[in-house]
């Protein structure tokens, strides 16, 4: 991607606290130029709720984008949203921020932006508008047409990346293959390089208790995430495990490994999450553009009161530019 693009920011669910932290974000000044896919009527809401002086002008497509200080400069992706009552699911406020993360991978695909930074969407929210997507990962893939990615959660302490995302617990062991696992190595080696790790050390999670205690709890380890580990090696890859879950995220905080490849969301994530979801990130490895997110939902209980931490969200965009270097 060229540096000189702005990054381009979704605004989220509008009654949520995605436009507070977009517009506190902007206001308190970011590394690079920047764009908000979003609705300038609600932003505006946002700006005069925070105090915040900024000049919320439309433009229609980023190709027009000229951003300068003081000022949000937003695409005009869908029609204008009313103003909706703050914290609660709305059809029309899921299906506008489905179209914001639309336009803005579209715009990504085509080079007009150099990266993508995300605050939440709501999944009720979604589903009411018609959009039936777990998540943002999904939507990105499809969307982009990517066939090997992955969903990555990063904060200072710990690199996460997960081999299975949003499904059953029921449904995890079903979906644990070494073409699963040889995939989400591969993608953690690169996510890291792509990070200015040159040489990254992959440790990869057990699915079962004790990475199944040579078998006693379970055959996967052993009939299918240490011959995929393996195979990893043999293309040169520092990747080694499996290790037990409930002791490779304390190694890797003490600088044993530079990622963990965890089996299942609440594997990996729960860690990362217990350290402070005001500086994590949620990273989409494996697209054509590089996407990073807040890691952390959309907060109705205390959307448009003023209170929102944008920290989450400023540290994806320094990730984002990190990992888009000049």
């Amino acid at each position: 991607m060229n540096p000189v693009l702005p990054v381009g920011i979704t605004m989220g669910d509008a009654a949520g606290i995605g436009p507070e932290i977009v517009v506190q974000a902007l206001a308190q000044g970011l590394a690079a130029p920047a764009i908000v896919y979003g609705d300038a009527g609600t932003l505006r809401r946002a700006a005069q709720l925070l105090g915040a002086r900024l000049d919320i002008e439309e433009i229609p497509s980023a190709a027009q984008a000229s951003p300068r200080a003081g000022a949000i400069q937003v695409v005009a992706c869908h029609p204008p949203l009313p103003v909706l009552p703050p914290g609660q699911v709305h059809a029309q406020a899921g299906r506008a921020a489905y179209e914001y993360v639309c336009a803005a991978i579209d715009d990504a695909m085509a080079g007009r932006i150099r990266a993508i930074v995300t605050a939440p969407l709501n999944k009720a929210s979604m589903h009411a508008g018609g959009i039936d997507y777990p998540g943002h990962t999904e939507i990105l893939a499809e969307r982009s047409g990517t066939r090997d990615f992955a969903m990555m959660l990063a904060n200072r302490e710990l690199r996460v990346l997960l081999v299975t995302i949003h499904v059953a617990l029921a449904d995890v062991f079903a979906r644990i293959t070494k073409e699963a696992e040889l995939r989400a190595i591969r993608l953690a080696h690169a996510a890291c390089r792509r990070m200015g790790i040159d040489r990254p050390r992959v440790a990869v999670a057990g699915l079962n208790p004790h990475a199944g205690e040579e078998g006693k709890f379970g055959r996967e380890e052993i009939d299918i995430i240490a011959p995929a580990i393996q195979e990893a090696r043999r293309e040169g890859l520092d990747a080694s495990g499996p290790w037990p879950g409930d002791t490779i995220f304390m190694r890797t905080r003490r600088g044993d490994f530079d990622i963990v490849v965890a089996q299942y969301h609440d594997q990996g994530l729960i860690p990362v999450k217990y350290l402070g979801v005001e500086e994590g990130v949620n990273v989409t490895v494996g697209l054509p553009f590089v996407r990073t997110s807040v890691d952390h939902g959309t907060a109705f209980d205390i959307a448009w009161q003023g209170v929102a931490d944008p920290t989450s969200l400023v540290t994806a965009f320094d990730l984002a530019l990190a990992m888009t270097p000049a």
